[in-house]
């Protein structure tokens, strides 16, 4: 598999030695390089068939930051995958919120750079393949679920999830008396679809509970551990069916 990508920083230094790495790299086919976000906003315009961008983030007139949103909100662009490469860490956290598949910082090296683009051919591999999310079984009497999680299959069992967050093209599997969380490719559609319905229930277009987790509830949210949900007026039926059997 060769992606097509384009290779975004305002640092000639930084975008050379970034044009330098995808020439190294078999994998990967260098549409263009751009030096601002504005001229990568472009090239998108004109080159529907870019599957991945690195892109610096602190950049003047637009930030690589707002550049993924537009991308990550563009339905023309639902295919294009961000790859960001920063000297600054602090923006790690918000890169989720865009479904960004790395995150490398400055000074990287060329082992850091392989293990993203890796990253990357396994997400277009698993896109175009089977489902990251493996059916429901039965095991000791114990429900469980497998995820794939970048390189690993992963079993999880049902009594362990809180609930599960909806990112895009991602979820995040948010489970009991664990401080990280778990983050597959797949849709809160495809996953809901999978779910024994008796335990879960999705309450927003964005999040799915496990019921036996609920702590409290108002008519319009659930809390789970420090968490409130909100409850959309879509699932507003199908919850008030919950809360009178739990009642």
């Amino acid at each position: 598999m060769i992606l097509n990508c384009i290779a975004v920083d305002d640092e000639p230094i930084a975008l050379d030695m970034l044009t330098k790495y995808i020439g190294m790299t078999p994998s990967l086919h260098l549409v263009a390089k751009c030096h601002s976000a504005v001229e990568a906003m472009r090239i998108l315009h004109t080159q529907p068939d870019i599957q991945l961008v690195f892109l610096d983030i602190r950049m003047a007139d637009l930030s690589g930051m707002d550049m993924a949103r537009i991308v990550a909100q563009s339905e023309q662009r639902r295919h294009t995958r961000i790859i960001f490469t920063t000297a600054f860490d602090e923006y790690a956290l918000e890169s989720y919120k865009v479904a960004a598949l790395d995150y490398l910082v400055k000074p990287f090296n060329y082992t850091d750079f392989s293990r993203a683009v890796t990253r990357a051919l396994e997400y277009f591999g698993m896109s175009s393949g089977p489902s990251a999310v493996t059916e429901v079984v039965t095991a000791a009497e114990k429900q469980h679920i497998y995820f794939k999680v970048e390189y690993q299959l992963v079993k999880v069992l049902l009594d362990d999830i809180l609930y599960i967050e909806g990112l895009k093209d991602y979820v995040k599997v948010y489970l009991d008396n664990e401080d990280k969380q778990l983050m597959t490719l797949t849709s809160l559609k495809a996953l809901e679809d999978k779910l024994p319905p008796s335990r879960f229930l999705r309450l927003h277009r964005s999040y799915i509970i496990n019921l036996d987790k609920v702590k409290a509830t108002t008519k319009t949210s659930v809390q789970i551990q420090q968490l409130t949900i909100p409850i959309t007026e879509q699932y507003r039926l199908v919850f008030q069916d919950f809360l009178s059997k739990w009642v």
